[in-house]
């Protein structure tokens, strides 16, 4: 049975659990259940703090954990990413007072706080800084007011907390983050049918279906504005000068694709959502 750890809380949470369902799996009813078995999939799900699963992942107590890429590097777990999700994304990057450091070099002997010592840590190192991390559990925003430290390295979305502090984005971005599905290694059983059912959430996210009646004369000129993942479904009409077409296309374009269908001849253009798919 294959092991599954799933944030309990958090930004990741809510997100991660639909995921489950749309994959269809069992997943918890009651906020207070640690552990849900899911037999007719042959699965257990473990319910955990997001910072705990990659430590328990790695250990090889789970088998598989859906957790952020930064928790991940900031664990140093053994365990390894085996894909992107496509939710939860953050970028962290360094902030200090206005004019207070220009360049990454600049925080050398400098105490800088963060929640991600292990992240941070490991960045500064790879560039060549020395600092001194002042490990925080929140409110990492506020550490240069109270006189904790210089600088601070935090999650970064438009700025507007940092600047209510006084403090201002400054040097490289420290990691683009974002929900992984990580593994004790890429070949425990059953993690392949796991990870296609994800893909398949997430294909089924990102694309729709679309159906549309076309002159036959116009099948590859449709072709090149709808080429589908491989190609269109091309089926004979009752009259022999028109087509139908099935494809799937990317759900951001749905509705230019529309337009320049309609100003190409096709008409009785219909869009249905995909609500599980196989690539």
């Amino acid at each position: 049975m294959l092991r599954i750890a799933v944030p309990n809380k958090g930004s990741l949470s809510d997100t991660a659990i639909q995921m489950l369902f749309e994959a269809g799996y069992v997943i918890r009813r009651d906020p207070k259940e640690l552990i849900v078995a899911d037999p007719r999939n042959n699965v257990e799900f473990f319910y955990l703090r997001p910072r705990d699963i990659a430590t328990y992942v790695g250990s090889g107590a789970l088998d598989v954990g859906i957790t952020g890429r930064d928790l991940l590097l900031d664990s140093g777990s053994t365990a390894v990413e085996i894909a992107e999700l496509d939710f939860g994304g953050s970028t962290f990057r360094f902030a200090a007072p206005t004019g207070a450091f220009t360049d990454l070099a600049d925080l050398a002997g400098v105490r800088v706080a963060t929640s991600y010592p292990g992240l941070v840590g490991a960045f500064l190192k790879a560039n060549g800084v020395t600092a001194e991390l002042v490990r925080l559990d929140g409110a990492v925003e506020s550490a240069v007011r109270l006189g904790v430290a210089d600088a601070v390295a935090d999650v970064v979305s438009t700025g507007t907390t940092l600047r209510q502090q006084g403090l201002e984005i400054f040097g490289p971005v420290i990691l683009q983050s974002t929900a992984v599905m990580i593994g004790a290694n890429d070949s425990v059983p059953g993690l392949i049918t796991f990870h296609r059912r994800l893909q398949g959430v997430l294909v089924a996210r990102q694309y729709v279906l679309m159906d549309y009646d076309l002159p036959a004369a116009l099948i590859e000129q449709a072709s090149a504005i709808t080429p589908g993942l491989e190609s269109p479904t091309v089926s004979p009409l009752r009259d022999r000068d028109w087509v139908a077409v099935r494809v799937m296309v990317p759900r951001q374009d749905t509705n230019h694709i529309m337009d320049e269908l309609y100003e190409l001849g096709a008409r009785a253009i219909l869009v249905s959502p995909i609500h599980a798919a196989r690539i």
